[in-house]
């Protein structure tokens, strides 16, 4: 959300197009905020997870808000580290899943949010809370991709490789990058070249 909304603002300052890196950002925000709903759905947190929530938020966005402005490079090679850890801990998750140290998510009367199943159109019968932290790791995964792809590219010139229209061959065949096979993303030369 931080990098979406600097960018805009400097698009619009600069009055120029931001090669379509704004739109890729705000749906990572988006997701990331899925997530988030997803999970307090089903906990139903009190007011002192809101206000940690809140204190959170304001100590974080802040953090992003300078740091991206001093590097975007540095930031998203940050949350591309982030994104790694949050695949680790979601793998971590399912494994104590399926060794039956989390009993609550294996009873077969636990449901995911109705949140989660028509954000992420997850099927009958593949509603289980390890499927969808299935689900959400694959998001983590796609977002540390990207990360590491933007961190890798010029940021003021080179588009943005995960817009609908980056590649079009003669044949009108789309070529786009996918950001979950390349945990350390794609080189400037993997795009541009």
């Amino acid at each position: 959300m931080v990098a979406g909304m600097l960018r805009h603002l400097g698009s619009l300052r600069h009055l120029k197009r931001d090669n379509g890196w704004i739109e890729t950002l705000l749906e990572e925000s988006y997701n990331e905020r899925m997530h988030l709903l997803t999970f307090m759905k089903m906990c139903e947190p009190g007011w002192f997870m809101k206000t940690m929530i809140l204190g959170a938020q304001g100590v974080f966005f802040n953090a992003m808000f300078l740091s991206y402005l001093v590097s975007p490079k540095i930031t998203h090679r940050f949350v591309g580290y982030l994104e790694e850890e949050a695949v680790h801990t979601y793998t971590r998750c399912i494994k104590e899943i399926e060794e039956g140290a989390v009993p609550k998510w294996t009873d077969p009367n636990f449901q995911i949010p109705d949140i989660a199943v028509a954000y992420w159109r997850i099927p009958e019968g593949k509603r289980t809370m390890k499927d969808l932290i299935y689900y959400v790791r694959a998001d983590e995964a796609v977002h540390r991709g990207v990360n590491h792809t933007l961190s890798n590219l010029k940021q003021d010139e080179d588009p943005n490789p995960f817009v609908s229209d980056y590649k079009v061959d003669a044949t009108g065949h789309k070529h786009l990058p996918n950001p979950a096979l390349k945990p350390t993303g794609y080189e400037r030369a993997e795009i541009i070249g």
